[in-house]
């Protein structure tokens, strides 16, 4: 199988990698060569293309994949807007071909324990979620698309996709209503887009989330998720400890290996592997462009100024 990698950021030094490790031939091409990506899309050759672009790009690239009919993985947020997103998937899903949204997170270990532990009823029915996380990786860096919000920058699209989409899959829900406030911390002055966010959500099914998060903070702090439950909750700290709580009980804690720093994250590897069987065998799996649609929607709430 070969795959088409357009980006020479997480597509080369994330996603190219893990494609060689599960044996594809591997083409890494920058999204800034419009030739070059035109040509390697239209080669007959190509089992996957694997878009990395920056958001602005996207419908290009997915568009022209499609058209050649190829198998497309697009990375969140799916363009830069709900409008983007739906061209593209109903554009996918008029000419038939396989497509894919790179929400892995939702194969990072702990968080799939969070979801299956939601499943099968260990805290009763899950009621709502909270979820915290400050980062500092945008504090300082230099003015690029990713603070420029008509070019889809801000840190809901990095990171509160993400979020959305697993709240989604949490809670077997979607977003009925939701509602927020954006910051700007510590990126560049010129900065249109937010690097902060708190929101909260009301799920179709009755369940209520919060998330309140931001990457540009003075000093990082760890990550931390509460799941209530109609009998117990859950702490999930760091993506590493995981405690179940019920009364009358003794917690109960699960215990995560911290994800590696300089190699891609075993999330990506699980879902991209996925997503290679998905294609040998010719079936649609989730995460896919319908999830990216959803997400786009909520995403387009919280960017709205009062």
């Amino acid at each position: 199988m070969k795959v088409v990698v357009i980006g020479t950021g997480f597509g080369k030094h994330a996603a190219a990698p893990v494609y060689s490790s599960l044996g594809l031939d591997v083409e890494v091409i920058s999204p800034r060569d419009e030739s070059a990506v035109q040509h390697a899309i239209a080669s007959d050759d190509v089992d996957l293309v694997s878009v990395h672009s920056p958001p602005f790009l996207h419908v290009d690239h997915v568009n022209a994949t499609i058209d050649h009919g190829h198998p497309v993985l697009c990375d969140k947020p799916f363009g830069r807007n709900a409008a983007e997103a739906e061209a593209m998937r109903d554009r996918a899903t008029e000419a038939g071909v396989l497509n894919f949204l790179n929400f892995e997170f939702r194969f990072a270990e702990a968080w799939a324990k969070l979801k299956q532990l939601a499943d099968d009823g260990t805290i009763g029915a899950p009621v709502h979620l909270n979820w915290t996380f400050y980062g500092s990786g945008l504090r300082g860096r230099e003015y690029g698309w990713i603070n420029d919000r008509e070019r889809g920058g801000g840190w809901i699209g990095a990171y509160g996709s993400h979020l959305i989409d697993y709240t989604r899959w949490l809670f077997n829900s979607e977003v009925a209503d939701c509602r927020g406030v954006t910051r700007i911390d510590g990126s560049p002055p010129e900065a249109t887009a937010e690097d902060a966010y708190s929101a909260w959500f009301r799920m179709t099914n009755g369940c209520t989330a919060a998330h309140d998060t931001g990457f540009a903070g003075a000093v990082p702090l760890a990550p931390r998720a509460t799941l209530l439950g109609s009998a117990g909750s859950i702490e999930l700290t760091a993506d590493t400890t995981l405690v179940v709580y019920r009364p009358g009980e003794d917690p109960r804690t699960h215990q995560f290996p911290p994800a590696p720093r300089r190699s891609p994250p075993p999330a990506l590897s699980s879902f991209l592997g996925a997503v290679v069987e998905a294609i040998r065998s010719g079936t649609q799996i989730a995460p896919s462009f319908d999830d990216g649609v959803a997400a786009a929607h909520a995403m387009d709430r919280l960017r709205v100024k009062p």
